[in-house]
């Protein structure tokens, strides 16, 4: 078939339609530098996103420096544009590690948490990401290893501690598959550990990309089922040997299994956020990633 008779054929997907919503991650925004906040949301709005995913840190304005009364005015401003604030999730678990040999970086961690909880809450979201321990942090030189036996001791006793307040609160604490840390490494521990605290509000935000290096999403999905509550897209090359952040590709241009992704999503009846997370801005017209991402989603999930 030519070229020309190729694109007459018209599209190559599935012609499956997900009900799905699309989100991302704030991240892929260039704020605060090139970008305020209410600029990042209305650009995702007019990209056709349903929701943003936000980042507590500790400068912004999505950060200790504000309170309940700033975080409900970023609220009502995403209301005002019409679009949902779809989490939370934040860096901040990496320099202060729930599972760390250090006492006061490990305090720091859970009232960070804690912080981020009430944020959540405030912002109008039900989804916190947690990343609940590590046994290896590779980019820190900082974190000394901690045994898996005493890293999942130690996560567990933190999520404790949290349960209680997001309880109350009603915000779900989402525990990220990250292959890098060392710990919760196959489906079945992620499972076990989430199945332990026998909460409705411990829950997986499942990241495609944090696995692909050496196994496959689709598996996990399977396995996992409905206890994802919140899904983040990262796509990932197996082409290369890099397996730092440049591994991470914009949507669709890597090695992942889309339709297996989907389809193992849709066969759970998952109808949440899938958010495209991504850490490089684009340096000029970085409004191009976005619209592009938005068209990604919207031919994945059957919308074009």
């Amino acid at each position: 078939m030519t070229s020309v008779a190729a694109a007459a054929a018209g599209p190559t997907g599935s012609g499956k339609r997900y009900d799905m919503k699309k989100s991302i991650n704030l991240w892929a925004f260039p704020y605060p530098d090139k970008m305020s906040l209410e600029q990042c949301l209305r650009l995702a709005k007019e990209a056709g996103f349903d929701g943003i995913e936000l980042n507590f840190d500790l400068d912004s304005e999505l950060s200790p420096k504000s309170g309940s009364k700033e975080f409900a005015a970023i609220r009502q401003l995403a209301d005002k544009i019409g679009i949902a604030i779809s989490g939370l999730c934040s860096f901040l678990f990496w320099p202060y590690p729930l599972t760390s040999h250090d006492p006061a970086k490990l305090a720091r961690g859970l009232e960070l948490a804690g912080l981020m909880t009430r944020a959540a809450h405030d912002l109008g979201t039900e989804n916190l990401l947690v990343v609940p321990g590590a046994v290896h942090i590779p980019w820190r030189t900082d974190y000394e290893p901690v045994a898996n036996d005493l890293c999942e001791r130690r996560a567990k006793e933190a999520v404790t501690k949290l349960l209680p307040q997001a309880e109350k609160l009603k915000i779900h604490l989402n525990i990220e598959n990250i292959f890098f840390n060392g710990f919760l490494m196959t489906p079945m521990e992620m499972a076990a550990f989430v199945d332990s605290f026998h909460s409705e509000f411990v829950q997986v935000h499942f990241d495609t990309g944090n696995i692909m290096q050496y196994q496959f999403p689709e598996h996990w999905i399977t396995y996992l089922g409905s206890r994802i509550r919140n899904v983040h897209l990262k796509e990932f090359t197996k082409k290369g040997t890099d397996s730092s952040l440049e591994s991470f590709r914009p949507l669709l241009d890597g090695t992942t299994n889309w339709p297996a992704v989907l389809d193992a999503l849709d066969a759970h009846n998952y109808r949440r956020y899938l958010t495209f997370e991504y850490f490089h801005p684009y340096q000029h017209w970085p409004e191009a990633l976005i619209y592009q991402t938005g068209d990604s989603l919207d031919r994945m999930l059957g919308r074009k």
